[in-house]
């Protein structure tokens, strides 16, 4: 479709005859536009809200706990406290192959944690080097706990980040600094910015991490390990080892196979599937109601530019008369709808996508973006290919009609 300047002067010289119409007509579009940019982009935000919860969680992870017994069995009453042992892991890591990393952990409860004059108040986790595989840290400064760190039992520590909000100024490297926890000292290593709503023993945000062998030494856990932290090798489904897991526990702590409350298992898996199907079905709401509300509009710039031919008849039918061709009646009609709905359309998208950088930018702590209120790049292009489409459709019928209209029935309704 080609158009010569004075066609585009044509197309401006419509569109602001009647202003009032013209702005309701394209707020209609424009504001379809917006509420599926916004939709969509608030969409993507909550899902990353809700994914935060399982924030550095491996996909294929899992946790095993350890709950009083709720059966009676094998001459034990039911209500019997039990732990877990390395032991377990031995068993495990040898009878079922399809798990990739096992790794213990324990805990000691909270603690009040002085630095200079400042205090805060943490609990103490205790993790190995492989845990890392399970729950991947965040990690603002330095580095996380590793394999020496274990065997010579260093009083090193990673604290989490209200910790150091507490303890440090922003922008404060605190790596080398030691605090003092408790009644012990620990070589700060490394800061864990890591905000997951998912609390394992405690708040990621409020934790101070040491070597497990340290940990359990501190309090006098010989072999007990509080939580068995896993993950599953490459296509390998987690629900699928459960319960080969749990009765190998079971076997060997004399525990009734059917309770499952005495062993309970953490799928993350599962949790990530939900999500997942969840923002399925709403994604497919989103551009459900976002087209509905365009198509909305679009009908509406069809039945204005109904009303234009209308109003244009005797000029359309003294140009059929003088000569014009049907393609000269029929372009600048569906151009009008075009340009139209491409203003109306563009402002719509760069008025959501300025909204949502507003509550990304509000969302921003110490320089780090916590929730990305983004549209993706092929979207935000489906949505520009949309728009143009239904420009065109929505100014096909109005043209047709045009073409339609003879020189003499345009004389005679003058």
């Amino acid at each position: 479709m080609k158009l010569d300047i004075d066609s585009y002067k044509e197309i401006i010289d419509t569109l602001t005859r009647n202003k009032s119409r013209s702005f309701l007509t394209g707020f209609g579009i424009f504001w379809g536009v917006f509420m599926l940019i916004i939709l969509i982009g608030g969409g993507q935000g909550l899902k990353e809200q809700l994914a935060k919860n399982f924030e550095g969680f491996a996909t294929n992870s899992m946790m095993i706990f350890s709950n009083k017994t709720t059966i009676a069995y094998d001459g034990f009453r039911k209500g019997r406290e039990w732990t877990m042992t390395d032991d377990d892991i031995y068993r495990l890591r040898h009878q079922v192959p399809e798990l990739e990393t096992i790794t213990p952990m324990v805990f000691a409860g909270s603690r009040t944690i002085v630095y200079a004059d400042k205090k805060s108040t943490g609990s103490i986790k205790g993790v190995k080097h492989d845990y890392k595989d399970v729950q991947s840290p965040k990690l603002y400064y330095g580095r996380y706990i590793n394999e020496v760190d274990e065997k010579k039992e260093r009083h090193v520590c990673i604290i989490g980040k209200k910790i150091y909000q507490e303890l440090f100024a922003s922008g404060t490297d605190p790596c080398g600094q030691r605090i003092k926890v408790g009644n012990v000292y620990y070589q700060i290593i490394g800061v864990d910015f890591n905000n997951g709503g998912m609390n394992i023993g405690s708040n990621p945000t409020e934790t101070i991490t040491i070597p497990f062998s340290l940990c359990r030494k501190q309090n006098n856990y010989g072999k007990s390990i509080h939580i068995l932290a896993m993950t599953g090798r490459d296509n390998v489904k987690m629900s699928s080892v459960t319960p080969k897991i749990r009765n190998i526990i079971a076997h060997v702590h004399r525990i009734s196979p059917e309770d499952e409350a005495a062993i309970s298992a953490f799928n993350c898996e599962v949790m990530f599937s939900v999500i997942d199907s969840l923002f399925a079905g709403v994604n497919f709401l989103i551009w459900l109601i976002g087209i509905g509300t365009i198509l909305a509009g679009a009908i509406g710039v069809s039945n204005i530019m109904m009303v234009t031919v209308k109003e244009r008849t005797t000029e359309i039918g003294i140009r059929r008369a003088i000569g014009a061709t049907p393609r000269m009646i029929l372009t600048p009609i569906p151009s009008e709808g075009l340009v139209l709905t491409a203003i109306a359309g563009m402002g719509g998208i760069l008025f959501g996508v300025l909204i949502l950088q507003m509550f990304e930018m509000a969302s921003t702590t110490d320089g780090i973006v916590e929730t990305h209120f983004q549209v993706p790049f092929w979207t935000a292009l489906s949505a520009a290919f949309i728009l143009s489409s239904l420009g065109m459709l929505a100014g096909l019928a109005p043209a047709f009609r045009a073409m339609n209209i003879k020189p003499v029935d345009a004389m005679r309704e003058e």
